[in-house]
Formats: structure tokens, C-alpha cells, sequence
């Protein structure tokens, strides 16, 4: 990133605090105002509250979240369907048939069509099966065999595609059911006859087939359109019948479906914003993989001196006997027969041996390799339950979430109490979807710092940092909308005083936090640009290009990163950030605020 300057971690701490308060705030985005927060105030309810009803409001959040997609029911799906069709036939000049068998083809592609059909019409014909003139022509004969049973018909037992090959309706029959129960393939059906490729159209399906029949067979040519057209996906969500037709290159690929189920429309997994589609697949992998259990026999067995079976040490004796057949009785630290210990050596519960030959350096190689395996053990554990619990953690909030918007008691009962209509509680609504989503990044950081090379420090750092401040931030709006709001649904004596102080509070909250996990997404997709691989952090322009690296104290709001390059304490007039946990707490305290470490 060009800057004319760039600041040095160690030195940050140096800059004067008119510096400081120049700079454009990580966690608001550098845009205060939008976000109803007075700068200079450490209180997080003296936030502006930002009518729900008004139309800037809507505005700001239809600006969030432009769509690049849209979402198609079955109905939505017929009607494209028939609009290309229409489309196509218009365009050529054939007939609605003829024009779906060609669109089928060119997996569901107009310009794909257009294009093939007006470069050679004949070679378009040949390869898709539709016939100009029929192959065989049957002048004044009033009956035919049938080129499968062979036996005699009256022509109206007789049909026949383009092609003019004649089959009794008893063999069509059989032989497009078949198709139609053996799969989707039964879309692209060609005349029973060898030698013959003359594509066989929904209209003899239609005059020939059972309703059951045709309803699977619409039902592969609705799904056709979705599964065989690159622009449209189904949505994966179990059982939803939604699909996603999405604008290609248009930016993010995070989808959320009617449904309610957000996914990543590249690799239909779950969204995994910031984190790009190959690092998923390579945790996902790493989470099922059979590595992981040969790291855990590494780190915590050894093999049996005689048999080679992996053993695991479950009492604190260090004299083992191996399972039988086996039963070899040796000793745990140096993996010597036990019939060559004793008191000498070190008794039960040590090894002289063993203390020798390490000293020597005889047991380095093999106790080298069962440190790195319990150490990446270890380091996978630490990321993987941190990701797990963010997950839990979100499901809780979307049961919690669902609960609200379906059953409506809580929002019922709040309405009652506080005698505030519900259109003016919409403000809790959007602060559990914005920790639902929250919740959702957060967990895929974990996936992004467990792959975060260890060699780049200050990255790492300022990644850790930026973590623990948006979990800090996290926490404190996911305690107002569960915990504070409890008190005010638990109120016996009437409305609450200061009940629009609270919803003040929470809205600012929503606000403030969207707006750091907004940047905190964006830094970590751009891969912490600001960090250079000398453990510097460049000036930008704009903070809500990259998120910034520096940010203006005040409570209430996650500072960004601020500290040199061997501490993480932030020299600020106002707080100082836990080395343990990154929590930002007053300068008075002396314990952190968040784990109880002290300072």
C-alpha cells in the first residue's frame, strides 16, 4: 500500500496524542457520526439513536447489503425457464419443443445458443438430434411394424420423432419410463433406434407417459435448469428448495437464502468470510482427517520395545506391561526390559538410564519428534476448540434469534411492559443478527490465525490483537441484548426509566461492533496489508480500506492495534490492553477487567 510515511510498532507509543486523535478509527470505520458516537465521550450510552423507521436508516442498510444474487422458488424457476424458452424460439424461429431440447444442450445458455446456431445451423441440428426432414416417410400405408416388438399396428397405434422411425405406443411407453426411472438423462432421450440420434421432446412424453411419470420428469427438467446453468446453485441447507442465481464477478460470495442459511456461493459451504475458499477446505479436511489421529498416538504413545504396538501410559508407574500375546515388561522413559531396572536405576518412578542417555544425546531424534507432535497437537487443539465454541455459541444465538422472530412472546412481553410498540423494538432483533454474524467470522479467524504463518511476528500480532478486541467487543454486546435485557422483560412495576437509555446502549453497541468486524473482515482479506514483513505498520489513507492500524481510546470502543512489536500494552492517556487477553481496560485498574491477570 503506497503511504508517504510509514510508523514503526516500536515506536507508535511515541506519537503525541493530537496524533493519535487524527487518525481514523479502526472499530468505527473512521465515520463517528454515522455511527451516532461522540468521540471524546467514554460512555457507551451516550450513543445517538438512530430511528429504526426513518429512512435513512433503511437506506444505510440496503446500502450494506446490496445483493448480488437472487433467490429463486420453483415458481421463479419455471418462469426463467420459460422466458428463455420463449426467447429462443422467438429468436430462431422454431418451435417451444425444439427450443428447450437446444437449451438443455447448451446447459440452459441463450447466448450460448444464439451463438452456436447462427455460426452453422447444420452442425447445431446434427449434434442436438433435430431433424428437418424425417429419415423414413410412410406414404398411404395404413399400418406399420414396430421397430421393437416387430409386430403389425393401424397408424394410430404408431408414433414416431422426427426421425419417422415407427414404434407402437406400448414400446414408447416402456422405453421412456425406463428412462425417466433411471435418472435426469432421461431429458436428452434419442429415438430406440440405433442408429438413429433424433432427439425425442417433451411433447411425446407428455402423450404417452403415466402423471407420475411426468411429474418426475418436470421435476428433473425444473431442477435441470438450476443444476445445469453455472449462474445458479441450489441452495445446501437440508431441505430447502431454494435456489441462488448469482451475478459472477460481482464481489463477495456470501449468500443467505430465504431459509435463513448464509453460504459461500463458490464452494457451497457454509460463509467463511474472511477466510478464502481453499483455506476452508483445508480445515475442513484437517478437522476429519485420519493426521490428526496418528499426531495424538505420536504425541501421546510409544511403541512396545518388542511388538512395536502403540502404548498409552495411563498410570504413573513407569514399569509397563505390554497386552498379550506380547506381555513384554519394560520401562516407559527408556523403552529398556524392566528386568534391567531397580532401585539403581532410579526406582519406580524415574530412570537413571534414561537421564544419562539424554544427557548424551541418544533419545533427541525420537523425543524431538514426539515434542513436534504433541506441540502441533497442542496448537491445533487451541484454534479448533476456540472455532468449535464460536460455533456453539452461534447456534445458541440463532436458536435464541428464531425464537424471538417466531414465537414473538419475549418481544410481546416487552412490548407490554414497557408499553413500547413492537415496530420500535426492532433495535434487539438487529443486535442478536449482528451477533449471530459476529459470531460467524469470528469463528473462521480462528481457521485463519491456525494457518497464519508463524515467521511473520508482526502480522501475527496485530492479527491476535485485532482478534481478542473484536472478541472483547463481542462479549459486551452479546451480554447487553442476553443479560441487561433480561431485567427489563423481568420488570414487575411498569415501564422502566431508563429503558431508552438501554436501547440506546444496545443500538450503539450493534452499531459500533458491525462497523470493527466490517474492517476487521476487510484488513483480513487483504491479507493484513498494513503489516509490512519488517513488523511496521503503514498510514493509510482510508482506514475502511484496510481497517487502519491505530485508533482514539475511549470506553466502549475496541481499540486497534497500538503497541511495539515485544508488548502488546497500549500507552494510552485512557486504557491499557491485557497482554493475556487484549481486553482493553481502564488505566486505573490493575487487573484485566475481562481474565483477572494482573497488569
Amino acid at each position: 500500500m503506497e503511504s508517504e510515511d510509514e510508523l514503526d510498532m516500536h515506536d507508535a507509543h511515541d506519537d503525541d496524542d493530537d496524533s493519535v486523535d487524527n487518525e481514523e478509527d479502526f472499530y468505527s470505520g473512521g465515520d463517528d457520526d454515522a455511527a451516532g458516537i461522540d468521540s471524546d465521550d467514554a460512555d457507551v450510552g451516550d450513543y445517538e439513536f438512530v430511528d429504526n423507521d426513518s429512512d435513512d436508516s433503511d437506506d444505510m442498510v440496503s446500502y450494506r447489503h446490496q445483493q448480488n444474487y437472487i433467490i429463486l422458488a420453483e415458481a421463479d424457476i419455471q418462469q426463467c425457464q420459460e422466458e428463455d424458452i420463449t426467447r429462443v424460439s422467438t429468436v430462431l424461429s422454431i418451435s417451444k419443443v425444439a427450443a428447450s431440447i437446444l437449451l438443455r444442450y447448451y446447459n440452459w445458455s441463450v447466448s450460448k445458443v444464439h451463438d452456436e446456431w447462427f455460426a452453422d445451423e447444420e452442425k447445431v441440428r446434427r449434434s442436438v438430434g433435430l431433424l428437418q426432414k424425417p429419415v423414413l416417410r410412410h406414404s398411404n400405408e395404413l399400418e406399420l411394424p414396430c421397430g421393437i416388438c416387430f409386430e403389425i399396428y393401424p397408424l394410430d397405434k404408431i408414433q414416431s420423432a422426427a426421425c419417422g422411425h415407427p414404434f407402437c405406443n406400448a414400446c414408447w411407453t416402456g422405453y421412456i419410463s425406463t428412462s425417466i426411472n433411471d435418472g435426469p438423462g432421461c431429458l436428452m432421450l434419442r429415438c430406440p433406434d440405433p442408429s438413429c440420434g433424433a432427439a425425442v421432446g417433451q411433447d411425446m412424453i407428455n402423450l404417452l407417459v403415466s402423471d407420475d411419470e411426468k411429474k418426475k420428469y418436470f421435476r428433473y427438467f425444473v431442477r435441470s435448469y438450476v443444476e445445469d446453468n453455472r449462474k445458479t446453485k441450489w441452495c445446501p441447507a437440508p431441505g430447502c428448495d431454494y435456489a441462488v442465481d448469482f451475478i459472477v464477478g460481482s464481489g463477495s460470495y456470501d449468500v443467505t437464502c430465504r431459509c435463513s442459511y448464509s453460504f459461500c456461493w463458490n464452494c457451497t459451504e457454509e460463509a467463511h468470510r474472511p477466510v478464502d475458499c481453499v483455506t476452508v477446505a483445508r480445515w475442513i479436511l484437517k478437522n476429519s482427517a485420519e493426521s490428526e489421529n496418528m499426531n495424538w498416538i505420536l504425541a501421546n504413545s510409544k511403541p512396545c520395545p518388542k511388538c512395536k504396538r502403540p502404548i498409552e501410559k495411563n498410570q504413573g508407574c513407569m514399569h509397563l506391561t505390554c497386552t498379550p500375546p506380547c506381555k513384554f515388561e519394560f520401562c516407559w522413559l527408556c523403552l529398556g526390559p524392566w528386568s534391567d531396572h531397580g532401585e539403581r536405576t532410579g526406582g519406580f518412578y524415574a530412570c537413571n538410564r534414561y537421564e544419562t542417555a539424554k544427557q548424551e544425546g541418544v533419545y533427541d531424534d525420537a523425543e524431538k519428534r514426539r515434542e513436534m507432535a504433541k506441540n502441533s497437537l497442542e496448537r491445533y487443539t487451541h484454534y479448533y476448540e476456540r472455532w468449535a465454541t464460536n460455533q456453539s455459541s452461534r447456534q445458541k444465538a440463532l436458536a435464541d434469534l428464531h425464537q424471538m422472530q417466531t414465537v414473538h412472546v419475549s418481544l410481546e412481553k416487552l412490548s407490554d411492559i414497557q408499553c413500547q410498540p413492537q415496530s420500535q423494538l426492532k433495535f434487539i432483533s438487529e443486535a442478536w443478527l449482528q451477533i449471530v454474524e459476529c459470531r460467524r467470522v469470528l469463528k473462521w479467524t480462528y481457521a485463519y490465525g491456525y494457518y497464519l504463518p508463524e515467521r511473520e511476528h508482526a502480522k501475527r500480532q496485530f492479527f491476535e490483537y485485532l482478534q481478542g478486541e473484536a472478541e472483547s467487543g463481542l462479549e459486551r454486546l452479546h451480554q447487553c441484548a442476553e443479560k441487561e435485557l433480561h431485567a427489563y422483560l423481568n420488570a414487575a412495576d411498569g415501564p422502566s426509566k431508563d429503558f431508552n437509555e438501554f436501547r440506546t446502549k444496545l443500538a450503539g453497541l450493534t452499531s459500533v461492533t458491525r462497523n470493527y468486524f466490517e474492517n476487521l473482515v476487510r484488513a483480513l482479506e487483504n491479507g493484513l496489508s498494513d503489516v509490512d514483513s519488517l513488523g511496521t505498520c503503514s498510514k493509510t489513507s482510508s482506514s475502511k480500506s484496510t481497517g487502519g492500524c491505530r485508533s482514539k481510546g475511549g470506553k466502549g470502543k475496541m481499540s486497534a492495534f497500538r503497541g511495539s512489536g515485544s508488548s502488546r500494552n497500549i500507552d494510552d492517556t485512557d486504557h491499557w490492553s491485557c497482554e493475556h487477553c487484549t481486553f482493553a481496560n481502564v488505566k486505573s485498574a490493575t487487573f484485566c477487567q475481562m481474565c483477572q491477570q494482573r497488569r
